[in-house]
């Protein structure tokens, strides 16, 4: 699952030593720490070999409480100019990317 939001960028999958647990991946510190506002014992750490570099495991139940904080955290219009104003243009500029990419699936 990847999820894009105000808090940050996240690719999350089953953690593979344990079904319960989901490894919650990202691509910088900040957006685990964002995470870690909602997930308090969150221990995110670092694999600089890895294709997702900072990961924290957390409980399904965890993940679930975590999504629902930031469903109900929407507050916004337009997304990205949400993001532009929390995580600055430059984040904004990729999720545009994504968007635009993303468009392609769309029957025009």
């Amino acid at each position: 699952m990847w999820v894009l939001s105000t808090r940050g960028f996240f690719s999350v999958v089953q953690d593979a030593a344990d079904p319960f647990r989901l490894l919650v991946r990202a691509r910088v510190r900040e957006d685990l720490d964002r995470l870690g506002e909602l997930l308090p014992h969150l221990e995110p750490w670092h694999d600089p070999k890895a294709d997702y570099a900072w990961r924290a495991l957390v409980d399904r139940s965890d993940w679930g409480y975590a999504l629902g904080v930031i469903a109900a955290e929407i507050d916004y219009g337009n997304f990205k100019n949400a993001v532009a104003e929390r995580q600055g243009q430059a984040r904004a500029g990729l999720y545009q990317q994504v968007w635009a990419a993303l468009y392609e699936l769309q029957d025009r």
